[in-house]
């Protein structure tokens, strides 16, 4: 493992996951910080921050978008927001802010907690999340397995999980008969979006299942600015952001949840003519084909 150099000379350009440099010369490693998790995926910080963390929770991994470049996973309340952290070969950036040690990082989320988003929420930094914590060495013993068969077979035994990207806000919801405008609290998490009277009511004012939305669009018909719309089946909804950012936002996490996703992949060379690219339609984990897309879609026009 290199050392770094002092401040004065030339800083190591080396993978920041092997060395972040000191202000005294010294070599500090990155995985000593013991709120760094390493190659956490998304997914993976959403669940331990929303199941065993609080509020003000905070975690540093991997982004997963390129080498050099950090996650900070902070939990808000009932959802968890990411901030990159950028290392550029000499120091650390996050936000405006920039930092030639890991010294200098850690004291500044110490002293300086808050931080703010482009949407204008503001998010408090109260405890860092381990990367180890103690467990207990039990385990089940089995006693019985089964010799019931079910006629499946490895390839029936595909992994599925919901996302559990979450985001919470205000926005403001057109009523359904009355067609008033009210600022309503919502809050998204796996594939159910709800929303209440305000942010300290207890139970919401009804549950969307977004397995049942066709399409999130912004939306000009309104004349209102920041406007989108969710298409249901039964309803469309119409719901304005205060800033355009938050829209597209809302808009960016709330597509990513639908059922229906278009995967674009490229061909292997001289299976097709170039320039042709394959595209495989999913629906909840399984491949489709394009008439049953089509298909799905007529009836929900109907």
């Amino acid at each position: 493992m290199g050392r770094a150099e002092s401040l004065e000379g030339k800083m190591s350009t080396q993978d920041p996951s092997d060395l972040w440099s000191r202000s005294d010369g010294e070599a500090e490693l990155l995985q000593d910080l013991g709120w760094y998790h390493g190659n956490l995926t998304r997914h993976a910080a959403e669940a331990l921050l929303l199941s065993n963390g609080c509020d003000g929770s905070y975690l540093l991994r991997d982004s997963n978008e390129r080498i050099g470049l950090y996650s900070l996973s902070v939990r808000a309340k009932d959802s968890v927001k990411h901030f990159h952290v950028e290392y550029t070969g000499y120091s650390f950036k996050f936000g405006f802010n920039e930092f030639s040690s890991l010294r200098d990082f850690v004291k500044h989320f110490a002293n300086q907690p808050l931080i703010g988003s482009e949407t204008g929420t503001l998010i408090v930094l109260k405890h860092p999340y381990p990367k180890k914590v103690e467990e207990p060495s039990i385990y089940e013993s089995v006693r019985v397995h089964t010799a019931m068969q079910t006629g499946r077979s490895e390839n029936d035994l595909v992994p599925t999980a919901p996302s559990l990207g979450t985001k919470e806000g205000y926005l403001t919801k057109q009523g359904g008969l009355v067609k008033t405008w009210k600022t309503r609290w919502f809050t998204l998490h796996r594939n159910e979006l709800k929303y209440f009277k305000d942010q300290m009511s207890p139970e919401p004012i009804r549950i969307l299942d977004l397995t049942e939305c066709s399409a999130v669009q912004f939306d000009y018909s309104q004349e209102r600015v920041n406007c989108f719309c969710l298409v249901f089946p039964f309803r469309t909804f119409y719901l304005c952001a205060k800033t355009g950012v938050e829209a597209d936002e809302w808009i960016k996490i709330l597509r990513w949840k639908l059922p229906w996703k278009v995967v674009v992949i490229s061909p292997p060379e001289g299976d097709q003519e170039k320039g042709l690219e394959q595209r495989i339609f999913r629906a909840n984990g399984r491949q489709v084909g394009l008439f049953e897309i089509i298909a799905v879609c007529v009836k929900l026009c109907h």
